[in-house]
């Protein structure tokens, strides 16, 4: 089983490119063919598949295979997971409150 800071983890390093980012813009539309991301941005196509390997990993963004292409659209589950990630770990609870450090500094 995968340990959930490394899922996490695999989110916002999904987000933390700037093609990754415009290429979840670009989904925002519908679902969109790989040959219409590759024209859209100026990069080369192994540059794009692992892009869009590492988005389909972190589960924004999900995919189906017509013939030799694929298109892409974003995961509207993966979508909420992520938000739900970002929420939970910047929460402030009454815990976060200085407490007297355990450790002699």
């Amino acid at each position: 089983m995968e340990n959930i800071y490394i899922r996490n983890a695999k989110v916002f390093k999904a987000l933390g490119d700037p093609n990754r980012l415009m290429i979840i813009e670009m989904l925002q539309s519908g679902e969109r063919c790989a040959c219409e991301i590759l024209g859209d941005l100026n990069i080369s196509q192994s540059t794009l598949s692992h892009h869009m390997k590492l988005l389909c990993e972190s589960g924004l963004v999900s995919y189906r295979r017509d013939g030799k292409w694929m298109h892409y659209s974003l995961s509207k589950e993966g979508c909420d997971a992520a938000k739900s990630i970002l929420e939970e770990i910047t929460r402030v609870t009454e815990s976060n409150k200085k407490t007297e450090c355990k450790y002699e500094c």
